[in-house]
């Protein structure tokens, strides 16, 4: 016998506003209770220190949130001048203290430094694995582990505001990028050290600010919900951006009917586009019929769409 599926068939993105002190995983398994979602994954953890856009992925956009792990983020980061910390922010210990002679050109020059393709040397106190285990859980028992230089891109890093010993700054950086160790590498060419003491993200890829929910928001819906006896499709579902929104920047190709069901199937079939796609191209590949969403293809050597991360919907024979 069949094991019946603990929750419900919900596909879609929640771009949630993550506040203070809760693990990304936390963040995400309340989300997941709140729709009653049989399964959720999310797009890049936010440090429990952190707040701000987390898109959660409920369902079948599970498939599609690596593309969003490779999108570009935009944060606003506070950085704490004149102290250096283990972790390179507020949760960490405080391993040296200098005193702060900077100034605002200083520090605009400094910034300046950082800004286009650069090598940044990650934190160990990230996630990155190391033999199967996060950085972080190395760093916890005092374990150095080396760590090579990755390529990452500040496209820009602009000061908003100035004073005293801190500094407010908006960091819009590729995929890979470590605030903290971006700050703290700020700290070391100035001088004086420096760690985050705020940090909270605005924008995955081009997703809209306003379009963030609380859980203060998602809480009131659902006792709103039970009050008037609301189905949650009503009520919650409407929140959720569609899953192709998560690779909206790949070009987009069309199947006929015939060939849908092909594609479902997991073969190569042919496809319609507007443009000439060559070989290797990842697309979002569509029904012609109603435009629905099937999927990402790659354009095979026959100039077909092979299936490489395929919608299973929940309503098919």
């Amino acid at each position: 016998m069949a094991r019946r599926r603990k929750g419900r068939a919900i596909d879609g993105i929640l771009l949630l506003d993550k506040p203070l002190e809760i693990s990304s995983n936390q963040a995400l398994q309340k989300v997941k209770r709140a729709f009653l979602a049989a399964k959720a994954g999310h797009t890049g953890a936010l440090d429990p220190l952190a707040t701000g856009m987390l898109p959660v992925c409920l369902g079948e956009a599970t498939k599609f949130s690596q593309f969003l792990l490779d999108a570009d983020k935009t944060y606003i980061v506070t950085a704490k001048l004149g102290v250096r910390t283990t972790t390179s922010d507020a949760d960490g210990d405080v391993v040296e203290t200098r005193d702060v002679n900077v100034t605002e050109q200083q520090l605009k020059v400094a910034c300046e430094t950082f800004k286009g393709p650069i090598k940044q040397v990650p934190s160990m106190f990230s996630a990155l694995k190391h033999q199967g285990k996060p950085l972080y859980h190395y760093a916890r028992q005092g374990i150095v582990i080396e760590r090579e230089a990755r390529d990452i891109t500040i496209f820009s890093l602009n000061i908003t505001r100035f004073e005293g010993d801190e500094v407010d700054m908006e960091v819009h950086c590729s995929k890979g990028t470590y605030i903290r160790s971006l700050v703290d590498d700020l700290g070391q060419l100035l001088g004086c050290c420096a760690y985050v003491s705020k940090l909270h993200r605005t924008a995955v890829a081009d997703y809209p600010s306003e379009k963030m929910v609380t859980f203060e928001e998602l809480d009131a819906l659902l006792e709103r919900a039970q009050a008037e006896q609301i189905p949650l499709t009503e009520i919650l579902d409407p929140l959720l951006i569609p899953m192709d929104s998560a690779v909206k920047a790949l070009p987009s190709v069309y199947l006929t009917s015939v060939a849908r069901d092909s594609f479902l199937h997991g073969q190569p079939v042919p496809y319609e586009s507007d443009e000439q796609l060559a070989k290797g191209t990842l697309v979002r590949t569509y029904c012609i019929q109603g435009e629905v969403f099937l999927g990402v293809s790659e354009v095979d050597n026959d100039n077909k769409a092979a299936p490489k991360r395929v919608v299973v919907f929940s309503n098919q024979g």
